[in-house]
């Protein structure tokens, strides 16, 4: 089965927490802090697999977890990293957050990898606190939560040449033609569902791989028909080859085909008719054929090339892929992606020493904190130990956070919201 869209939910693994423990040894008094930071947590990892051609995979497997890494240990010894999670797709996937609706990743070759969710950075046990103004350290910090999002992939199959055109002008039949591939072929609408991939040898020697699309209908690039989901599979080949039906033997005219699947083709997002074209008139065996080209090359540019065959009979076919190979020589690759729509990694940045962080006032009168280093400090700390309490408050106050809430006009008493946790304001 070929399953070309999918919707998952990831979790990279939480870190682990550090843990406060102390020395004790016989005849070894005040042996100080011993606690051990937590491990790092596993992330989830996409790589490019060439032997693999469809989703289905994740039909039913909604959920991709990675590990979490343990905690720290006594005598300073340092929790197990969760081990990552390597997840197998094809080539050609498109890797997209369905929060944001941007691009995580477009992994197109073999081995590529991308981490589409970071596990968590472990905890630090007491023993990291240890200072000479600090002895004792009596807290420690919790690990950090891995990201956690939902994602949707997208296959985008991978080949030079793409065929398009209405159903049942021979698509199908050109491809089994010139290659190994074996779709299936019918004398009805739709025959072909999903895509087809042939490697194509030319007599000369070069080769190409070629795609069978399902068949384009008017108003695809809106969605009819096949729509979207043929749409995309011709994203990344760098040449059309438009496959028309010259005898109209389903009572059609060959030059309004040509003119409405290039109008959907122009009218979908990447505006595919800036690709080289090249036209092949087929069924050239059939009654009419002939009769039917020449009416069709007069309406035409005279700088598009066109190749009479048969794929049936198999006339022609070998000028037909001498034509291609020709144009794919000189035809450039197409990037399918803006840089804006990349998801950016996220970074903790400083300026001079203070981080980031916004204060805003909510509906309900509560002050909302928000920043990154400040979501994340909130993560790591223990709220049921008391000397872990006091070391958050203590870094609010160095970064400016106490400052900040006076000015936007705190008072005592009032409610201060970090994430989905609220405090009360003392002065």
């Amino acid at each position: 089965m070929f399953i070309d869209e999918v919707v998952l939910k990831v979790k990279a693994g939480d870190g682990g927490d550090g843990i406060v423990a102390w020395r004790r040894e016989y005849k070894v008094d005040k042996g100080g802090p011993f606690g051990g930071n937590g491990g790092n947590g596993g992330s989830i990892i996409f790589k490019v697999d060439s032997g693999l051609s469809t989703l289905i995979d994740f039909r039913y497997q909604k959920h991709l977890r990675a590990k979490n890494g343990e905690r720290g240990k006594t005598k300073t010894q340092h929790g197990k990293n969760g081990a990552d999670l390597i997840v197998k797709v094809p080539e050609g996937s498109t890797i997209y957050d369905v929060k944001s609706g941007l691009i995580i990743a477009d992994l197109v070759d073999n081995g590529q990898e991308a981490v589409i969710a970071r596990g968590g950075k472990g905890g630090r046990g007491n023993a990291s606190f240890a200072t000479p103004k600090i002895v004792a350290p009596d807290f420690c910090e919790l690990g950090v939560p891995g990201e956690e999002r939902e994602i949707k992939i997208i296959l985008k199959v991978l080949a030079d040449v793409g065929l398009v055109g209405f159903p049942s002008v021979g698509k199908s039949t050109i491809i089994a033609s010139v290659s190994c591939a074996r779709p299936k072929i019918a004398s009805y609408h739709f025959t072909t569902l999903n895509p087809n991939l042939g490697m194509v040898k030319v007599p000369d020697g070069r080769s190409f791989v070629m795609a069978d699309l399902p068949g384009l209908i008017e108003g695809a690039s809106s969605g009819a028909g096949l729509g979207f989901q043929f749409l995309r599979h011709i994203e990344r080949t760098r040449v059309i080859v438009h496959v028309i039906d010259m005898a109209g033997s389903e009572c059609r005219d060959p030059y309004d085909d040509y003119v409405k699947i290039n109008h959907e083709l122009k009218s979908y997002k990447l505006n595919l008719l800036k690709r080289p074209q090249i036209i092949v008139a087929n069924k050239m065996d059939l009654p009419n054929a002939h009769e039917n080209l020449a009416v069709f090359l007069k309406k035409i540019d005279h700088n598009i090339q066109v190749v009479p065959i048969s794929a049936v009979t198999r006339t022609n076919l070998s000028e037909m892929l001498y034509k291609i190979a020709d144009i794919l020589e000189s035809a450039p690759y197409y990037s399918l992606y803006e840089e804006d729509e990349f998801l950016g990694t996220k970074l903790y940045e400083m300026k001079d020493d203070i981080p980031q962080f916004e204060i805003n006032r909510d509906s309900d009168g509560s002050y909302v904190v928000t920043g990154d280093i400040i979501e994340r400090l909130f993560k790591m700390t223990n709220f049921d130990n008391h000397e872990s309490v006091r070391r958050f408050s203590k870094m609010l106050r160095k970064y400016g956070v106490d400052h900040a809430l006076r000015e936007k006009g705190v008072k005592n008493g009032e409610i201060v919201r970090i994430l989905k946790y609220e405090f009360e304001f003392i002065d």
